[in-house]
């Protein structure tokens, strides 16, 4: 096939009607060969084609006769000598990391490692051809009609985000046609969305759907990585999750998206930029370590042959290299402008803010996000930590961002255990943690709330199990983190009795009234809504099984939390002062003598600075005036809402809890206690006090509130 020099950008396989351009960065390579391959099965490339030149360390070449489908792959000549950083090993077939298709998926075999792997000695150098069994790309045609698709742009005070697995939402689904469970069409199934607009979600976070390997030790085991946080392509989406199969996985995902948004639901993609699938040191050669390793990859300073690890799982990326840096921006540009998604979810963020070794807020890849103009407009979340030294940024990232409050959930949890001495918390939290956020410019949707997520026990698990159960993970029960930050009702797992499924019950309607009341966004984990089990496994990242899809056999209990979560999500719709803009100022406004927010200890008396800091302290009220929000909507209208007080009750005895001075003047509607659903939406009539039994939560709504404009 005909070759001409073609161009050094875009970087990738780029079809422009009338053949393929090939660029790939590699600054110390001293040769590229594009290997093109007739077919998935074959066992060796049917060309080999010199790249003719080298621009700025890319190297390119134009095919006039290619077209899309072609598969392909690379091999990249330089030197092995892993002393100084460099792992090139053109016996090696590697992945293009601007891949947008996979043509073939990875099997392990010892021949994609670039050192003899049974010996273990990586400063050797494997002669082994790796072609039969490497991943290969496919050049692709990214046409497609979107026809009047247009971002969605929700508020971030109005957003629910809702963290779910593509695959395992739908894998069970019976309303969902059995050819497109557990894929991308499925998860944009009108079933899927008759769920997810009955909840009052508006967002997705998808968990990873960047296409990802199974880790040969889990392959091993009969196991795959089932969460897919062990990225090899930032450009291609997972074909694993197509109905399409590889060719369709693209345009497949763009329809999924087209739905997603007609439905009035944003899609926030979980990106693993902070670390790769080759892993460490004694990691294959796949893509990144054959193409450039000394370039792609943090390496240690005194033994350049070892990766800094950062992410726990082998090596870090290098983004303080301008070209690899080029291919983390160009990524995620990439989702946003042609697959159309409304934001990232960023996996060990604070890696990614190193650029040297500490953790610098104000990195180049902030600045570079900052004033992108595609990628400053769209919802961007950290996840605020990695497990380099100081890694923990909870609160310290710089405006535009949204985190990951690990503050909260820990909070939330202890609270609800009964642990003393955690009111003061607990009421910042409430309130938008305004501790975090309010000093660095950011507002109460810098926070987003969660109470579990993926990593963890599902929000049943957490009040049924006192220990993990990871059995079924093969590691004999070692995996995960062994501590629940829980009460779970004095028994582990299943029971038949009666009283202690009541009480986990409340207790799970406990921790689901605070999440989505809170200020800030909540995010709920699929399958919390109704009280989905992993069985007490809290590490369920290799379990591709009824283990960890979720099950919509759903139990007369299970349907009746579940429309409890659509209450609660109802009333934070419909009432903006449980999903304000700002932060309470606590102090009257407009010139009322109510405050936007305070709060009350169970004498009806305001807490005092001894009731914050006193350990026996495990109830109190949060009085909320929605008649004094100090906002307006887009069209300059004052927002004003009804006035509610929110009791929490994690004491394990009941508390008749006084309502405040003016209690006795006013009709109180109960909209929910947690210990009895039968007191929901019940008019109470004059009160002054209200009986808040054990471990409770209870919303009153005083009638004609906005007029009274007290409580």
């Amino acid at each position: 096939m005909r070759v001409w020099p073609g161009y050094s950008y875009p970087l990738g396989a780029t079809w422009d009607g009338g053949g393929v351009n090939f660029a790939l960065f590699s600054e110390h390579a001293t040769k590229v060969e594009l290997c093109l391959f007739d077919s998935t099965v074959a066992a060796i490339e049917s060309q080999r084609i010199a790249l003719p030149e080298t621009t700025n360390h890319v190297w390119h070449g134009y095919l006039p006769e290619a077209e899309p489908g072609q598969l392909y792959g690379y091999r990249v000549h330089g030197p092995y000598d892993p002393a100084c950083g460099h792992r090139f090993n053109p016996n090696k077939i590697l992945l293009d990391p601007y891949a947008k298709a996979i043509g073939r998926d990875l099997h392990w075999d010892s021949a994609v490692y670039g050192y003899p792997f049974k010996g273990g000695n990586d400063l050797a150098f494997d002669e082994q051809d790796s072609a039969p069994y490497a991943p290969l790309a496919r050049v692709t045609e990214t046409a497609f009609d979107w026809g009047d698709d247009r971002p969605l742009r929700i508020p971030w005070h109005d957003t629910v985000v809702y963290e779910v697995h593509v695959k395992g939402f739908t894998r069970l689904h019976p309303d969902v046609p059995e050819k497109l469970r557990g894929t991308y069409a499925g998860l944009a199934s009108p079933a899927a969305i008759d769920h997810l607009h009955k909840l009052g979600v508006t967002a997705l976070e998808l968990l990873p759907v960047h296409y990802h390997l199974n880790d040969q030790f889990l392959v091993e085991k009969g196991l795959v990585n089932y969460w897919g946080y062990n990225t090899l392509g930032y450009f291609a989406p997972d074909p694993r999750y197509s109905a399409a199969g590889t060719w369709g996985a693209a345009r497949e995902f763009k329809s999924m998206v087209r739905r997603l948004h007609s439905a009035g639901i944003e899609v926030i993609l979980d990106v693993v930029y902070n670390h790769t699938a080759e892993g460490n040191h004694h990691g294959p050669t796949l893509s990144m370590r054959g193409i450039d390793n000394a370039s792609y990859y943090r390496l240690a300073e005194h033994d350049r042959r070892l990766n800094v690890d950062f992410s726990g799982c082998g090596n870090s990326i290098n983004v303080g290299h301008t070209l690899v840096l080029q291919l983390i921006m160009d990524s995620l540009r990439y989702w946003v402008l042609d697959m159309h998604v409304d934001g990232f979810r960023f996996d060990l963020a604070s890696a990614l803010a190193r650029d040297l070794w500490e953790v610098d807020r104000l990195g180049a890849f902030f600045d570079i996000i900052h004033q992108d103009p595609v990628l400053s407009q769209v919802k961007l979340i950290a996840e605020p930590w990695d497990l380099g030294p100081n890694g923990y940024q909870v609160g310290n990232f710089p405006v535009l961002w949204t985190e990951w409050n690990g503050k909260y959930r820990d909070c939330v949890r202890r609270f609800w255990k009964g642990n003393g001495g955690s009111v003061g918390e607990l009421a910042s939290r409430l309130a938008g943690s305004s501790d975090l956020y309010r000093l660095s410019g950011r507002r109460p949707s810098a926070s987003l709330n969660f109470v579990t997520c993926h990593d963890g026990f599902t929000l049943h698990d957490l009040v049924s199990y006192n220990h993990k159960h990871n059995e079924a993970n093969g590691e004999e029960n070692r995996d995960g983190c062994d501590h629940n930050d829980s009460w779970n009702c004095g028994a582990e797992g299943p029971t038949t009795d009666p009283a202690i499924d009541a009480l986990r019950l409340r207790q799970k309607r406990n921790f689901l009234a605070t999440l989505i009341l809170s200020q800030g966004v909540p995010m709920l984990l699929a399958g919390d809504e109704f009280g989905h089990s992993q069985r007490g496994n809290n590490n369920a990242y290799c379990q591709d099984s009824p283990l960890a899809w979720i099950d919509w056999n759903l139990t007369r209990e299970q349907l009746d939390q579940l429309d409890f979560v659509r209450l609660l999500f109802h009333l934070r719709k419909t009432q903006p002062v449980f999903r304000r803009s700002r932060f309470f100022r606590g102090h009257p406004v407009l010139g009322s003598d109510l405050k936007d927010l305070y709060w009350l200890s169970p004498d009806g008396a305001q807490m005092t600075d001894a009731d914050w800091s006193a350990d026996h302290v495990r109830c109190l009220g949060m009085g909320l005036a929605g008649t004094q929000i100090d906002e307006t909507d887009k069209h300059g209208n004052r927002i004003v809402g009804d006035n509610f007080l929110l009791l929490f009750n994690a004491d394990p005895t009941p508390r008749a809890f006084k309502l405040g001075r003016r209690a006795s003047t006013l009709h109180w509607t109960c909209e929910f206690d947690t210990s009895d659903p039968q007191m929901t939406g019940k008019v109470l009539g004059l009160l002054t006090e209200y009986p808040l039994r054990a471990r409770s939560v209870v919303l009153l709504r005083p009638a004609f509130s906005r007029a009274l404009g007290t409580l």
